[in-house]
């Protein structure tokens, strides 16, 4: 074979390489989706209430049912989902290399991770602060107190910064410890090799169900970030960053409409043009983002609306015992809140 006649073969393999990759980003994600007919869901397998799997290898948790949740908004059915169990440091790149459609791993929604990965948060699903876990023993009963502590986190998350940054605004000495995963952090906690335990308060009260006698630790008062935490896809993909984002929003809507699981089917027939919207009996929503219209009865006929799935993982009847607070409705004293389906 002659140079030029390489250079041709070259080029034209390079061209159907191109050709390839954009047919691949054409295709997106719901597509993808739908050929594979399952939905791949990062997720922290490590979180009691948020994502971690039982006895018999099935996923519990907040997270896990709102992945459930768009699978069945997707795919029309919710056991048509595989998680993906990662860590902090993995968890972006398994996004961005398309090894999984959609991340929900308790990640918190800043500005370096919205503008600078190539990929973006959909939306809310929790708002959450940085506190710390302490033993009862210590005495503590103030995160004022701290000056001279040493403190375990997780590495690949934004408790490093918020614990530098609070020390630093306190003027107080501080040595971090940080280790690879929350189990590795709250085991080094347990067996004494830092004062306290530092991440979302609700990883500490999760953090806490794991060690021996919970009752003997306290999360501290101090709330000392703001931590939102939000569900993440991969940037240039409008059609399914607008699917996750609204049904997130559905499930929130139908907490706010008294739409539940257990009335779901029933509530088709509500009188009530924003439950009617909402369900796909008004309107051609559902095709607007490239789903059937009864995109979001068949989300909360899955996983329930977002108070349901709130209160069964990780409220008063949950062992989590998280009070609702400001993740409650914004017509109940919380902010939670989301735009209709109009």
């Amino acid at each position: 074979m002659t140079i030029s006649m390489r250079r041709i073969l070259r080029v034209a393999l390079a061209a159907c390489g191109l050709l390839a990759g954009a047919a691949g980003a054409s295709a997106g994600t719901l597509e993808t989706v739908r050929t594979r007919g399952q939905l791949i869901c990062g997720i922290n397998p490590n979180l009691p209430g948020f994502g971690q799997p039982d006895d018999k290898g099935q996923f519990k948790g907040f997270n896990a049912d709102i992945c459930r949740a768009i699978a069945a908004a997707v795919l029309g059915d919710p056991a048509k989902v595989k998680f993906m169990p990662l860590t902090a440091v993995t968890r972006f790149q398994a996004l961005t290399s398309g090894e999984v459609d959609l991340l929900t791993h308790n990640s918190t929604w800043t500005m370096g991770r919205d503008t600078a990965s190539g990929l973006h948060f959909t939306g809310y699903t929790f708002f959450d602060g940085q506190a710390f876990l302490a033993k009862k023993s210590a005495g503590l009963t103030s995160a004022a107190e701290l000056s001279g502590a040493s403190v375990c986190a997780q590495q690949g998350t934004t408790s490093e910064l918020n614990a530098a940054d609070f020390f630093r605004a306190h003027k107080a000495k501080y040595e971090l410890v940080t280790y690879a995963s929350d189990d590795d952090a709250t085991r080094a906690f347990r067996q004494g090799r830092c004062d306290v335990l530092t991440s979302d308060a609700s990883a500490l009260a999760a953090a806490r169900l794991k060690l021996p006698n919970p009752d003997d630790y306290v999360i501290l008062p101090e709330v000392i970030s703001k931590e939102p935490l939000g569900l993440m896809v991969r940037d240039g993909d409008d059609k399914w960053f607008d699917i996750v984002r609204w049904t997130m929003n559905a499930l929130i809507d139908a907490e706010e409409l008294g739409v539940t699981r257990a009335n779901a089917a029933e509530a088709v027939k509500s009188p009530n043009p924003e439950v009617r919207r909402l369900l796909g009996v008004e309107g051609k929503f559902g095709a607007a983002i490239g789903l059937s219209d009864d995109w979001a009865l068949n989300a909360v006929s899955a996983a329930g609306n977002y108070g349901e799935i709130f209160e069964r993982n990780l409220g008063a009847g949950s062992p989590m015992k998280l009070p609702r607070g400001i993740n409650a409705l914004w017509t109940k004293g919380g902010i939670l809140y989301a735009p209709p389906v109009r």
